[in-house]
Order: C-alpha cells, then structure tokens, then sequence
C-alpha cells in the first residue's frame, strides 16, 4: 500500500540546514539515514521521520508549486515565531501576493527555500498559505 511520506527539501549545505530546522522545529537527527548529500530529520518526541534534507544545486524556486506552513496560534504567537525564525537564519521575503489582512508570513530558510508561518487565530486563507 503506497503512503504519504515526508516532505524533502533541496539546501546547498546540509549541516547549516539541519542546524536551522533542528532549532526551528522540534526535530532531531540521528545516524540513521545519513549521507554527505541526506539526512532525515525525526520529531524530538520519537513518533518517527518528519523532514528530508537533500543536497541539490539547482536554483531555488522564487515561486516554489510546494512549499512548508507551519502553524501558530495566535497573531502574538505568530509574531514571535517570525523573529525568532529570522534570528535563527532564516529571511522575510518580499512577496507581492499577500491578501488584504493576512494570515501568514512568508520567510525564507537559510538556503532560500520560501515557508509560511500561519496564524491558525486569524486563517481567512484556511491555513493554505499563499497562492503560489
């Protein structure tokens, strides 16, 4: 039976993306699956695989079909998690389709690759994120 796994995303340098998504989400790394140009990164409370991280030259996508929400609460909650995001590496990016009043962030990652942070609170857009 074929089933849903994880997301991967394509980053130059492997170390300086599992040090951002390792601290910017509960997740950690083991032996287990490891590769100059892999590493799968597991949830800190031991329910299993959570996020791939590849090793790719090719360019990041400015408008990427596929892309991270990740979720808060709250405009407060949301608020925080932006900044602290940013001090981790991560950018905001200039995105000119963002609605009137809207629910999410769009940030970059270290390597470029564009994410959402969502305010579930608010969520005129569903908790979908921007149209791509």
């Amino acid at each position: 039976m074929l089933r849903l796994g994880i997301p991967v995303i394509g980053v130059t340098d492997i170390p300086r993306a599992v040090a951002f998504w390792t601290q910017a989400l509960p997740l950690v790394t083991t032996e287990e699956r490891q590769s100059e140009t892999w590493r799968t990164l597991y949830h800190a409370d031991g329910s299993g695989r959570a996020l791939g991280l590849m090793r790719s030259d090719s360019p990041v996508e400015p408008r990427p079909r596929l892309h991270l929400d990740l979720f808060t609460d709250s405009a407060e909650e949301q608020e925080a998690e932006v900044r602290r995001l940013i001090a981790l590496g991560a950018r905001a990016v200039e995105w000119d389709r963002y609605p009137p009043d809207p629910d999410f962030v769009v940030l970059a990652d270290p390597d470029g690759n564009v994410f959402c942070v969502i305010d579930l609170g608010h969520a005129p857009s569903g908790g979908d994120g921007p149209a791509t």
